[in-house]
């Protein structure tokens, strides 16, 4: 019986063109995801570019000398307190003993790095309330971000009005660093407020963001949110604003800034002419304290 004669077999070969565009596809995929994932880091975790908190243990025994009593307040759903603060209060018959300073720290550190501005601000006859932000000082620990900080000096200007029974037309947001940012939102979202201050400011931070070697190979534009915006707020408002430079020249959002508004350059470490500045602001544009009227007491009846 015959045998069947075999097939030739034929083994298939690969295109090499079309192996050359798997791979290309596949690193070009790769390539993809890690540029969403170091863009979803980016948007993630971009306060660390702008916002650098410290944690703290412990208040200090007093403020040059003065004694003051730690607040913890803005509870949160399970009526937690979120935030920690120092009330610093005036003296009874002091200058501006009816009106608080509402101060907002930058961004930097803790509360306990502004104990010298805070012993100034005292030093004026004025009550003084001073607070960490969120992930700062001994505040709830988390992340900090423009969206919970403000949230945080809302929780603060409520503690003042509400807990303190302070009218608002009595407070004076004071804003350094970023707080300024923050204390400019506060005096447009309240049109009561009758001042406030803003020292040195730091905030429009997305050129700070874009400069960050990081950030050279993602849209930084488009995944920024800390902004801190001071500029274009700061050519709107209305309330009297005592804006304090500490460079050589006062800063370009000043100078567009609306009316009232008093520049006052403290380039050189100068206490007297820091507390004179302050003085005068206060003076022009801080309601006049409430008069006590004395009631006679009855005459009594023989």
């Amino acid at each position: 019986m015959p045998h069947p004669t075999p097939k030739p077999s034929h083994s298939e070969t690969v295109d090499p063109i079309w192996l050359l565009k798997a791979i290309g596809i596949t690193i070009l995929v790769a390539l993809l995801c890690a540029w969403l994932t170091l863009s979803l880091l980016f948007y993630r975790g971009q306060w660390q570019l702008v916002l650098h908190p410290t944690r703290t243990t412990s208040a200090p025994a007093n403020i040059a000398g003065t004694h003051f009593e730690v607040i913890h307040f803005g509870l949160d759903e399970s009526a937690t307190p979120q935030l920690a603060g120092w009330w610093i209060p005036a003296p009874a018959n002091a200058r501006y003993a009816q009106s608080t300073i509402l101060f907002l720290p930058g961004a930097d550190g803790s509360l306990a790095n502004s104990i010298p501005t805070l012993a100034n601000l005292h030093n004026l006859g004025i009550n003084v309330f001073a607070f960490d932000y969120r992930g700062y000082g001994q505040s709830a620990s988390i992340h900090p971000s423009q969206l919970n900080m403000t949230h945080d000096a809302d929780s603060a200007l409520q503690y003042l009005t509400t807990s303190r029974a302070i009218p608002a037309q009595r407070i004076i947001p004071y804003g350094t660093g970023v707080g300024a940012s923050l204390a400019i939102k506060l005096a447009a979202d309240h049109s009561t407020i009758s001042a406030l201050i803003l020292d040195a400011p730091r905030g429009d931070l997305l050129e700070v963001a874009r400069r960050d070697p990081r950030s050279h190979l993602i849209p930084v534009r488009l995944l920024f949110h800390e902004h801190f915006p001071i500029a274009a707020p700061l050519t709107t408002l209305k309330t009297p604003k005592l804006l304090l430079s500490r460079n050589s020249s006062p800063d370009e959002s000043f100078l567009r800034a609306s009316s009232p508004k008093l520049i006052v350059e403290l380039h050189t470490l100068s206490e007297t002419l820091y507390a004179q500045s302050l003085t005068r602001f206060l003076d022009q544009y801080l309601p006049p304290a409430p008069v006590q009227r004395l009631v006679p007491s009855p005459t009594p009846t023989h």
